[in-house]
């Protein structure tokens, strides 16, 4: 086999990685710091928090699974198919707009919002490839079981600390 039958499923795998590394360097550094407490340390969050330096392997595995999921269907379907790949494009560019909303704007009343429709796009596209190929739905499902845990993760901490973007006097809040 040549290099340039294994580029589809190269890039398939590689696009969703892409985005995650580039929100990663981009709005992770401070996250990342060694010594000081960033302002995601000092945030109240649940007991079951999995640790900072999961989310880098969890992330690149379930962006991995999905892209392969994606090629699979592809290929499946013979080339590109309206509904399952144009929901599993809209549920790529919601994954990523979950970071600059909740790390860049730190707005977490929004960034549970968003993560809900991305959970729901998921699922959409999750149900739309097993009816495709099985082994791609199958891929999607621990994608699935993350987002539930990290849509949970986010309604806990928008419930449980103030908007670090708000004004209490302007909100019309005492101190």
């Amino acid at each position: 086999m040549s290099l340039s039958t294994h580029l589809p499923v190269l890039g398939s795998i590689i696009l969703p990685n892409i985005g995650g590394i580039a929100n990663g360097y981009y709005f992770m550094g401070e996250i990342r710091q060694k010594g000081n407490e960033s302002w995601y340390d000092k945030l109240k969050k649940p007991t079951w928090t999995p640790p900072k330096r999961a989310f880098g392997p969890v992330w690149t595995a379930l962006y991995s699974g999905m892209g392969f999921a994606s090629y699979l269907v592809y290929r499946e379907c013979g080339g590109f198919t309206l509904l399952p790949l144009s929901l599993y494009g809209g549920q790529l560019a919601l994954n990523w707009a979950w970071t600059p909303i909740f790390f860049g704007m730190k707005d977490f009343k929004l960034a549970f919002i968003e993560i809900s429709v991305l959970s729901g796009a998921v699922i959409a596209t999750t149900i739309a490839f097993f009816n495709v190929d099985q082994t791609a739905g199958l891929l999607m499902v621990p994608y699935v079981a993350w987002m539930g845990l990290a849509t949970a993760l986010t309604h806990y901490i928008w419930k449980n600390n103030p908007n670090p973007n708000s004004n209490p006097e302007k909100d019309g809040k005492e101190k």
